[in-house]
């Protein structure tokens, strides 16, 4: 019989109190470990559960020990200080309004932006160690036929987020990047998790980190940041890794978008062969015939976002059902994953779904991918 599991990109919403926690430890406030520890674990525990009854078979630690997918690493890498303005996404430079609104639904990022002012290298494993004690103590418990993944920054969206101030090329502060971050994602595989690398860098940040870069440009340093995720992945098996590619975890018109079309070649170098991608909203649903037309090796399999992370609407299952099939159809039903557009928890305190409708959508995710599973049996 046909299964199909579900998944979803990783980060899922914080209580008030650990987001406010979080937010303080990125500030500089020393909180004592012991009580850190002891909030995060039982959260995990709690998500993992929740993860579990809606019906997701592949489950992550919801990034809850850390403040946000792409600055964590500020705390577990030296090199990085000072304070970045942010420069408005280009779809809305030009709209003040709709920036204040969107600012008042979704909170505020009200963490830390430094960028890189020094030789990066890594300084601090134990954040990650701690993490990684902690997925595994609740995992378990959650029970046989459960699988977990992690996230990790992948170092392109490490560059996107903290700007280069010290290095005298790209190059140069991704190769420091690769030997500062590998440790990380080995830890991940040992622990027998698989490793996500989120890398928003390959499709956003044409749009937000480096829109001062032509498209050329961008696609030539896209194309740098690919190589430089292979190369501190080399020791990994492929299958064991997941790539996240997202134009932002934002509603706002995305109509400077980089298209799928100019980027899927790039994409599909990348070591990773379970490929995360948007594919239920509005502005990039309708890119499934991209990957219909693409050239894709037999070990890639695609994890489309079948529920949309910035509407509070929640998908009725015969939609995600016929999302499910599109891409059924151009890998078979066993290359399939059922997944999410982005992350429900991106940045600690910030975000516009509310948890309750977070775990409805899961849940339907879940009878959607059945669905589909009893049509392509």
């Amino acid at each position: 019989m046909t299964f199909i599991h579900t998944t979803h990109v990783g980060s899922l919403p914080r209580s008030p109190e650990l987001a406010a926690k979080l937010i303080e430890r990125d500030h500089g406030v020393l909180i004592p470990e012991a009580e850190f520890d002891a909030l995060v674990s039982s959260e995990l525990e709690k998500a993992i559960a929740q993860q579990v009854a809606a019906g997701i078979s592949i489950v992550s630690d919801g990034e809850l020990g850390k403040v946000g997918y792409s600055t964590y690493v500020t705390q577990r890498l030296s090199g990085f200080g000072g304070h970045t303005d942010r420069t408005p996404a280009k779809d809305l430079a030009d709209l003040p309004d709709l920036r204040k609104k969107l600012g008042a639904i979704m909170g505020s990022q009200n963490f830390v932006r430094a960028s890189c002012i020094d030789k990066v290298r890594l300084v601090d494993f134990e954040p990650a160690a701690a993490d990684i004690r902690r997925f595994s103590a609740a995992m378990a418990k959650a029970g046989q036929g459960v699988r977990g993944f992690m996230n990790a920054a992948s170092p392109g969206l490490i560059t996107a987020f903290q700007p280069n101030q010290y290095y005298p090329s790209h190059e140069a502060y991704l190769a420091d990047l690769v030997d500062a971050m590998r440790p990380e994602y080995e830890a991940i595989i040992a622990a027998g998790f698989d490793l996500q690398l989120d890398a928003p860098d390959l499709a956003m940040a044409a749009h937000t980190g480096f829109q001062h870069l032509s498209e050329a440009e961008f696609l030539k340093r896209a194309a740098q940041n690919i190589e430089a995720l292979n190369a501190a992945t080399a020791t990994i098996p492929v299958e064991r890794m997941r790539m996240h590619i997202c134009w932002g975890n934002y509603e706002g018109p995305h109509d400077f978008d980089i298209e799928l079309t100019k980027i899927i070649a790039l994409i599909l170098k990348a070591r990773p062969t379970r490929l995360l991608f948007e594919a239920a909203n509005p502005r990039h649903e309708h890119e499934w015939i991209v990957w219909r037309d693409a050239k894709l090796a037999d070990d890639v399999v695609l994890v489309p976002g079948v529920i949309d992370s910035c509407s509070n609407y929640v998908e009725h299952p015969e939609l995600i059902a016929q999302r499910l099939e599109r891409y059924a159809a151009i890998v078979g039903a066993d290359r399939v994953i059922a997944g999410s557009d982005c992350g429900f928890g991106t940045f600690a305190g910030y975000g516009k779904i509310d948890p309750v409708v977070t775990w409805k959508k899961f849940n339907v995710m879940r009878q959607g991918a059945d669905l589909a599973a009893a049509r392509l049996k």
